[in-house]
């Protein structure tokens, strides 16, 4: 017999709950994933080139400075700015009779203007579609996470200073900002990846960075099936239990996957039910035309205008959801989460940070005791329980 799932392409076969089924109730599933423990491979910088261009560099954009209205040179498009500046830098190395050869004087131009409108050294590591996340343990220590594997990378800051500028630019693009009276930030940056940073005094060897890279292409369930990270009877359950409105909770470690499991189960939810995320950074692409997304605000730098998940999550239950989806459940919000589910929102859906099913419910458990409000172990447990359909755990 055919299976209604054996394609378990998104968007295009819609899985239907069958009438003859037994409702999808209080199952684990548990998926394992391969995350092997691989020494880390050192990319060896080339030291003397990336000097070389840098002092360069330094140096004609300290002309640029000094010779070049930069205020009306910025307002170009891309394309000529970068022909006005290639021509510039071109005619100065001439001047100067610097030794670089035509590949350098390329990359010094894409350096310069990379400085000027965007990101500065970051900008090859963000447009590498390979690297996920960036993570900068001061001006001079660069590592990647590339297909699963951290690498070490050459990257050429000046000096701390100049990090700290590209920080101030992300932030201040944003509507952030970052000193020595808040030094840590964390924010969404304008393409959509995840910014955290910390600097000094909290830094104690100098400026501190991780990027979470927002990912454009979601992966759907039938491609986590094609890579083996489920089976394909794993995937026609699940399918099935979120089509069919059954509460479901994603469980895993840091880097398990959580994120992208949620959206590829996202996409068997019907499209005309009104949807509401609630994130601390927007991550989630929910492919349905009826989503209203929602993200946390921390406080500013005098203590006030925090938002909380737990103020969202209450929020939007004055909203008319038919499912809230909450990127990650890790406090009071758990307790509102939970009363969602149990009234009238079935089928919502949240991720939480745990190793074990076990483990996430003693989470949850411990979620609801930061409420302080009176309540038992045994009423606790009751809650959790009858909200809960499943937990899918990912390894």
């Amino acid at each position: 017999m055919t299976s209604r799932f054996s394609t378990l392409q998104n968007r295009d076969l819609r899985p239907q709950r069958p009438a003859e089924a037994a409702p999808v109730t209080q199952h684990t599933v548990v998926i394992p994933t391969t995350r092997k423990l691989v020494a880390p491979k050192v990319e060896a910088a080339p030291a003397k080139s990336a000097n070389k261009v840098l002092d360069a560099r330094v140096r004609i954009h300290r002309m640029l400075l000094e010779e070049i209205n930069l205020v009306a040179l910025e307002r170009l498009p891309k394309d000529e700015m970068r022909r006005q500046v290639h021509e510039f830098v071109s005619e100065k190395t001439r001047h100067e009779r610097m030794a670089i050869n035509t590949a350098e004087l390329d990359a010094l131009v894409d350096d310069i203007v990379d400085e000027m409108v965007g990101l500065g050294p970051l900008e090859p590591l963000l447009k590498d579609p390979e690297i996920n996340d960036i993570l900068i343990n001061g001006h001079q220590n660069c590592f990647v996470e590339r297909r699963g594997k951290l690498q070490q990378v050459h990257i050429p800051f000046k000096d701390e200073a100049h990090l700290l500028r590209i920080i101030n630019k992300i932030v201040a693009a944003v509507g952030r900002r970052v000193d020595e009276s808040a030094p840590m930030v964390d924010a969404r940056m304008l393409d959509g990846s995840r910014f955290n940073a910390a600097i000094r005094p909290v830094g104690v060897d100098g400026p501190l960075v991780s990027i979470r890279k927002f990912s454009k292409n979601k992966l759907g369930l039938h491609k986590l099936v094609e890579f083996g990270a489920i089976t394909q009877n794993m995937a026609e359950v699940l399918a099935a239990a979120v089509h069919a409105r059954k509460t479901t909770i994603i469980s895993g470690g840091t880097g398990t996957g959580k994120t992208t499991m949620l959206n590829a189960l996202s996409a068997f939810i019907p499209e005309d039910e009104r949807l509401i995320t609630i994130e601390d950074a927007a991550e989630l692409q929910l492919q349905q035309p009826h989503v209203a997304r929602m993200e946390t605000r921390p406080a500013n730098i005098e203590g006030h205008g925090e938002l909380k998940q737990r103020d969202l999550v209450k929020n939007a239950l004055r909203m008319r959801p038919d499912r809230v989806i909450l990127g990650e459940c890790r406090g009071e919000e758990a307790f509102d989460m939970l009363q969602a589910m149990n009234t009238g929102h079935e089928g919502s859906m949240a991720t939480i940070h745990a190793n074990t099913p076990r483990d996430a419910i003693s989470r949850l458990e411990q979620m609801l005791g930061m409420t302080g409000m009176p309540m038992t172990v045994q009423s606790i447990r009751s809650q959790i329980a009858s909200a809960i359909d499943i937990i899918v755990q990912l390894t």
